[in-house]
């Protein structure tokens, strides 16, 4: 690289930036191969360039022969200054808004050691636990929390939002309802958000939202169930013992959607009859940031263990018989049942929920306590100071929440007076507002909105300690239907890591459990583990975004705006689209909310008989899932013996359907990792019948550049931006599922009730799908960097290397593992499959076998028995090194040839490397070694090994004995001391 000593003059300024760029080019970062590494990699293929790779792979029909429309690409340095500017456009001011969301402060040890660690935030989905007892052991900690806070006997790993989490209630209460009811109640006093998202779910179902006053429901209509928030919405707290009898009276099961931090105070809703509680841990240590990422809950009754949205860590037992952790209930999963799922939901928010538990961890029960006294303490105080200003409160009993009656006091001259001191507060109505307080909040902020509703600085108001007393005395949680009798977090775990060194090291010993792509590559297919670069990282701590509430006036997120209008545009030029919505937080609610567009899109045409959805039989089983939840009924198409959609198969299922014939989901290039030289046929078939296409958006990292969803047929696709666009899985989330439409479906893309954010005034749109109105609103500047640090060469070169490095794998690894599925000149797309179910008969290994024994060489295994059982799916992406790439294939050779002794009789068909993997060290040194392979065979097995060894924390993990006896929270402290 050229330093310059010197700025030219301004007339060679230009020539300076260029060559810069050219020279400190973000792709080369980015790209883990340089050119050397490219024409080896080509050489072993056959291949004379980049280019000529890509024209036989991908067929030309579909190829996209112009560069994206993209700004130039942007050093690292330039790109953050940019975006500093644009940041600079939020206004950041006190929020006092509530609804669900509240400032809080995140501890420094947790936003350094957490949110800002790549150890944590780059792991994947503890599918494979053996090394992810770490993030695990988190989650126990969350859903122990939770199943404390709530009084409930299970809780899940997290879910996506509050919202979110409501309408997963009414899912899985319409699943398990004893009567025949249709009809859901929603009290008045549920954020405003919630019953959007909940009157979106509904409607595709045929479900009837009755939305009352709970106080005055008088049960005549049958419900199968009801929500009810806690405390309200306003702030009153509610005796909900009455209606909760009545509704079980009924047959419907009573869900109560609750802070958690107010239950540190609060009777918890499982000792009042609950059945499900839902609710947000944004308000333990989670920034605001417009909306998101932040981590919702789920408690229920163990009774209905296997009907629980999402994921449960449970305690189970390893290969030495030592307490280890998995994901329980595996087969409870819901996108593994397809078309008879209730929920579509197959990730959680786990970097969110691992800091919400530390929060938990780090204050333990009487930090919590003592922080929900003071916020309680202070909402008392203003409510007394506002009431002798001759204001009235209407929410009593409260917690941190008061809706305040203004009388004939002017509603824009307080407006006015808060703007001016930079204090956002809640406009109910004319003459309503609310305040909510916070763990932020001083009494100097409550003397400050004293001032703004007094008019004057002069209040006249003294605190003292009597007079504290006093007031504290009036505190209506004092009433014993209120006051929480019973004790939460006596877990050892909640008690001792309340100093930074102690919680300092808890963090690190957890990291170290993990693997993450700080330790190696993570070749999962479909999931798309590239790097999430640190500059991309940066801005999401930014108080800019991060301390902006999601309800805050427009003029105050002006930078947000402009960064979603610049992503929106970007994004809809990559796939080839008119309009893109922000607001689903996951893959799964892209999915969902792409759907739904169609299914509004046949509606608005006077077709809404049309229900039939087309999925191939190797969709992944959120496809189907997220279909039956928008009310379509699933009709699978076959694929044939190469992988591809059977086109008679379809031809014959679409002509049969064609009067109701609503949707074809197709995953592009296939699932089997292929381009498919035939999908604008199976486009225009689907077309033709008078459905629509929606693409799923999972294997965008092939499509990038090279061609384009719109282009090719689709109508709809989704996008993961937690793969293709460098957003980091965190361990199992967060991530974001935008979707992009044609032109004729923009009509239909979601809208908000609080915050309208389509533009015009749009009737037609399919409501909320999720809590806040752009999503995880927050993390969006992660692929907003990438993107402007890519630009549209070095996007599209992404795309090639990314192919490249797929066909280099499968063909290093052709003559050991045979690759089963390839497109029509023998090449696959950016993820290839290794059929290993031939070794099952010729050595007694299973896939697991394989899996588990990777971790001894220092791998995360790829995608295992999916899309065909038996096989697994490999996806290395452009940011890996040849180096890298060559040791994953080492390792698999290697493992290959431990295979071949099994099959040729030198070791034994179960005592072998393969089948007591993965090796521990306790497992090395503790007792007598009777293997008949040596501890050096075990443990190292490749010379990386001994310079760098990944230990898994546990031996092999048997599931089946934790499902017989499911604990999904924290052992006693003497269960593992045993």
């Amino acid at each position: 690289m050229v330093i310059y000593a010197s700025i030219p003059e301004s007339s060679d300024r230009s020539m300076l930036d260029e060559r810069s760029q050219k020279l400190s080019y973000f792709t080369q970062r980015h790209i883990g191969i340089d050119s050397n590494d490219i024409q080896q990699m080509l050489d072993v293929l056959g291949f004379t360039s980049l280019d000529a790779l890509i024209e036989q792979t991908v067929p030309q029909a579909i190829r996209l022969n112009k560069p994206l429309q993209l700004p130039e690409a942007q050093s690292e340095y330039a790109a953050l200054a940019k975006l500093k500017r644009i940041a600079a456009k939020n206004q950041v001011c006190r929020s006092y808004i509530g609804m669900g969301y509240y400032d809080c402060i995140t501890p420094a040890v947790i936003s350094r050691n957490i949110l800002e660690n790549p150890g944590w935030y780059t792991a994947y989905t503890p599918y494979q636990p053996e090394i992810a007892q770490g993030r695990l052991e988190a989650l126990l900690n969350f859903q122990t929390m939770i199943i404390d806070l709530t009084g409930l006997e299970i809780a899940n790993a997290s879910l996506l939002d509050e919202a979110t989490a409501a309408a997963e209630a009414m899912s899985m209460s319409y699943g398990v309802s004893k009567n025949k009811a249709n009809a859901y109640f929603v009290s008045g006093d549920c954020h405003p958000q919630t019953i959007d998202v909940l009157q979106t779910r509904a409607k595709p179902l045929g479900i009837e939202i009755i939305i009352g006053n709970h106080q005055t429901f008088d049960f005549e209509q049958p419900i199968f169930g009801a929500i009810l928030q806690y405390p309200a919405s306003d702030g009153t707290i509610y005796d909900y013992r009455a209606f909760i009898a009545k509704a079980h009276a009924k047959g419907a099961l009573v869900t109560v959607a609750a802070d958690p931090l107010s239950l540190t105070l609060l009777t918890p809703p499982g000792e009042f009859g609950a059945d499900i509680a839902v609710g947000s841990t944004q308000r333990f240590g989670i920034p605001l940031g417009f909306g998101g990422p932040h981590a919702a809950y789920f408690a229920t009754k163990e009774e209905y263990k296997r009907q629980v949205p999402g994921r449960i860590v449970g305690i189970s037992k390893d290969a030495q018989g030592k307490p280890a952790l998995r994901l329980a209930l595996q087969t409870r999963e819901q996108h593994i049942r397809r078309e008879k799922a209730t929920s579509n939901i197959c990730t959680a928010q786990v970097l969110l929920a691992v800091m919400a538990s530390m929060y938990a961890v780090y204050h333990g029960p009487d930090g919590l306590l003592a922080i929900a006294q003071r916020i309680h303490y202070l909402t008392l105080i203003l409510a007394e100071w506002l009431q002798r200003l001759d204001y009235s409160i209407s929410s009593k009993p409260f917690f941190d929440t008061l809706r305040v009656e203004l009388g004939t006091k002017s509603l824009q001259e307080i407006l006015q007076a808060a703007e001016a001191r930079q204090i956002n507060l809640r406009i109910v109505d004319t003459s309503i507002v609310g305040i909510s307080l916070d763990e932020t909040t001083t009494l100097d902020d409550v003397r400050e909105i004293c001032q703004i509703f007094s008019g004057t600085d002069e209040l006249g108001f003294v605190l003292n300690v009597q007079e504290m007393e006093w007031i504290i005395q009036q505190s209506g949680l004092k009433d014993e239907r209120f006051n929480r009798q019973s004790d939460y977090l006596t877990h050892p775990v909640f008690n001792r890591y309340h100093s930074e060194t102690e919680l300092l090291r808890y963090l690190h010993k957890l990291e170290t459990k993990d693997l993450s792509l700080t330790t190696s590559m993570i070749p999962l297919g479909s999931c798309t583990m590239k790097l999430n670069a640190t500059s991309e990282m940066i801005p999401v701590t930014w108080e800019e975004f991060g301390k902006i509430h999601p309800f805050a006036p427009p003029t105050q997120t002006r930078g947000y705006q402009i960064l979603f209008g610049q992503l929106e545009a970007w994004l809809a030029e990559i796939i080839g689209f008119t309009g893109v919505s922000l607001q689903p937080n996951a893959g799964s609610q892209g999915e969902y909310a792409g759907l739904l567009v169609i299914h509004q899109y046949h509606e608005s045409r006077g077709e809404e008989h049309r229900n039939i959805c087309l999925i191939p039989q190797s969709a992944h089983g959120t496809n189907p899932a997220s279909a039956v939840m928008c009310g379509m009924k699933v009709v699978a198409v076959a694929c044939d013996v190469e992988g591809n959609i059977d086109l008679d198969d379809l031809k014959a299922k679409a002509e049969k359907h064609t009067h109701e014939l609503a949707a074809l989901m197709v995953t592009y290039p296939s699932t089997h990792g292929v381009f498919e030289e035939a999908i604008q046929e199976i486009c225009a078939v689907v077309h033709s019948h008078g459905g629509q296409v929606y693409m799923d958006g999972a294997n965008m990292n092939a499509q990038v550049g090279i061609c384009r969803p719109g282009d090719i047929g689709a109508d709809v696709c989704h996008l993961n931006l937690h793969k293709t666009f460098c957003i980091p899985h965190g361990g199992g989330g967060p991530g974001m599922g935008p979707i992009g439409v044609a032109s004729h479906l923009v009509p239909f893309l979601p809208g908000h009730s609080v915050v309208g954010n389509r533009k015009g005034a749009n009737t037609q749109h399919i409501g909320a799908v999720a809590a806040a109105p752009w999503g995880s609103a927050s993390i969006l500047v992660i692929s907003w960097m990438y993107i402007v640090m890519m630009g549209a060469a070095g996007l599209t070169q992404a795309t090639k290397v990314a192919i490249l490095n797929a066909n280099y794998i499968a063909k290093r690894l052709e003559n050991y593992y045979p690759v089963l599925y390839k497109g029509k000149n023998d090449l696959v797309a950016h993820e290839c499959i290794l059929d290993l179910r031939a070794l099952k008969k010729s050595a007694s290994i299973e896939i697991d076998d394989i899996a588990k024994r990777l971790m001894d060489y220092g791998f995360h295994a790829p995608t295992v028995s999916w899309p065909v059982a038996g096989t697994i799916m490999v996806e290395p992406t452009e940011s890996e090194s040849k180096e890298e790439l060559d040791r994953f294939c080492d390792a698999m050779t290697a493992i290959r040839q431990e295979i071949a002794e099994i099959e040729s009789g030198k070791m034994d068909v179960q005592d072998n490397l393969l089948k007591n993997a993965p090796h521990t060290a306790e497992s090395l040194i503790a007792g007598e070694w009777t293997h008949p392979y040596s501890r050096e065979q075990a443990a190292y097995p490749a010379p990386w090994t001994h310079e760098h060894k990944f230990w898994p924390a546990v031996g092999r993990i048997d599931a089946a004995f934790g499902d017989r006896n499911f604990v999904c929270s924290c052992l006693p402290m003497e269960a593992y001391s045993s």
